[in-house]
């Protein structure tokens, strides 16, 4: 019943955050399900709420399944905790502890209600919903995933004489998607300056808008730059505090154009010559979701920054697209470490894998 949860929940990914999109399954006193419910966007009911108006007055005497503690604070919504206790739930099956303190307390407070409560801790399906949610709460960082399409022998790029496409349409579609349900899109001013993308959802119905965030430490984006002339979400052009305090001039010039400059503070390795060492990216992530509320972002980005990101453990998830031994031959010779080798080396467990038309896709996730 936690796996039904979860299924319902992962239905809402890209409209709950910032909060968790949690599953809540109700079945009344005789074990029939009567009521299903996932958390909507904020502002909107929890899942249990929606569960619960769902099940009506079936729910008294009966058991939910939800997939995190029952919130127990008020903030946008009241707790979820009293709705259950009015409602006369006899049984809860808790999936996972709430690691916000502002929220927890749930599952005290339904005990202290005679509530009988089951904390199922062992259900993968829950511990892999809710990894983001408690990255981003112990870290107090966006959920970052990595994202790369590779040729068949694992190069991000091809020669100038073949087809600069890695990835077929169905392959294409599935990224766009993913774009349309993040708080942010990360890229480099290396892919800037050779691929000039626009970063944006396009062909699919966006659940939310994602800020299109530039690592550009000395400031080399141009200022006619494709995402800075397509609508969508706002451009953040991330450089060093030296560079914006001696080059005003060119502040004014991204800003008149549309973007917005943050001097990002941090240590840098003197051997990244122009890329943000891992201190310096971690300071970016914090104030992204500190600042600006980003909790989960995609990345768009080359081979340096995606070294950068695994070097500095700042990696929670990988989308990787690879190409049939048929498609594209890669641009040698390789850098090294390949992305692959990066993810490889990391450890991840596979979430899931499959194809999208010729192209192998695997989503893989850290394990905490």
């Amino acid at each position: 019943m936690l796996e039904r949860a979860v299924r319902i929940a992962l239905r809402g990914h890209g409209e709950a955050e910032p909060n968790p999109s949690v599953g809540c399954v109700i079945a009344d006193a005789e074990g029939r399900v009567v009521g299903e419910g996932r958390t909507r966007p904020p502002g909107g009911p929890h899942g249990e709420i929606v569960a619960l108006r769902q099940a009506g007055t079936a729910a008294r005497g009966g058991v939910a399944w939800t997939t995190l503690e029952p919130c127990n604070h008020h903030g946008r919504t009241p707790p979820c905790v009293d709705a259950l206790v009015e409602a006369g739930i006899a049984r809860l099956v808790v999936g996972s502890i709430e690691t916000n303190e502002v929220a927890s307390g749930g599952i005290a407070r339904l005990r202290a209600a005679g509530v009988e409560v089951e904390i199922r801790s062992d259900v993968d399906a829950v511990r892999r919903l809710h990894a983001g949610f408690h990255r981003r709460v112990s870290t107090g960082r966006p959920w970052v995933v990595v994202k790369w399409a590779e040729t068949f022998d694992g190069a991000l790029a091809t020669p100038p004489e073949v087809s600069p496409w890695i990835s077929g349409p169905r392959s294409l579609g599935l990224v766009h998607r993913e774009r349309g349900r993040v708080d942010a899109i990360l890229t480099g001013i290396g892919t800037v300056l050779a691929d000039d993308p626009r970063l944006d959802a396009r062909g699919v119905r966006r659940r939310r808008t994602a800020k299109r965030v530039v690592v550009d430490p000395d400031l080399r984006i141009p200022t006619d730059a494709a995402m800075l002339k397509t609508p969508g979400g706002e451009v953040i052009v991330a450089c060093r505090p030296d560079v914006a305090a001696s080059n005003p001039d060119r502040v004014g010039g991204l800003e008149a154009a549309g973007a917005r400059v943050l001097a990002i503070e941090g240590d840098d390795d003197e051997s990244l010559r122009g890329r943000f060492g891992g201190d310096r990216l971690d300071h970016l992530l914090r104030r992204l979701a500190k600042e600006e509320g980003i909790g989960t972002v995609l990345t768009e980005c080359g081979p340096g920054l995606l070294q950068s990101l695994f070097g500095a453990d700042l990696v929670d998830a990988a989308l990787v697209f690879t190409a049939p031994e048929t498609g594209p031959t890669g641009l040698k010779p390789f850098p090294r470490p390949r992305p692959r080798d990066l993810l490889a080396t990391a450890g991840f467990e596979t979430i899931w894998s499959g194809h999208r038309g010729p192209d192998a896709a695997r989503w893989s996730q850290r394990i905490d």
